[in-house]
């Protein structure tokens, strides 16, 4: 069993900067790879970027890549992604995921947090 909690959400101008932290529990967090959604209100949830149990594969979506980056540091049993060069359609509700699988590119998961909210003003 993997817990997670997110945050590191806020209010920012579209081209700034915000860091998103997920804590988790559980012993077997550094065995599972760990994941980034995003989901705005009438929207399917959006998968943003993953990272594998060793912290040396990642995959992006388009929209993000280059911008964002994830990373994650098993000592502390913890995943972040660094938002960069925000802008107004990266409003969202962001979520972490964890999941024993180790395909990055299989977008389902079994462990989710609660989200952390990221509001970007044009």
């Amino acid at each position: 069993q993997v817990q997670l909690v997110e945050s590191g959400g806020g209010l920012v101008q579209a081209g700034g900067s915000l860091r998103l932290s997920c804590a988790g529990s559980g012993r077997t967090f550094s065995s599972h790879k760990m994941g980034w959604f995003r989901q705005t209100p009438g929207k399917e949830r959006e998968f943003v970027a993953a990272i594998s149990w060793s912290g040396g594969s990642t995959y992006y979506a388009e929209s993000v890549k280059g911008r964002f980056t994830i990373s994650r540091d098993n000592a502390k049993n913890a995943v972040y992604l660094q938002m960069n060069s925000l802008k107004p359609t990266d409003t969202a509700v962001y979520y972490c995921a964890a999941d024993r699988s180790a395909i990055l590119v299989l977008l389902t998961y079994d462990y989710w947090g609660q989200g952390t909210q990221v509001t970007v003003s044009s």
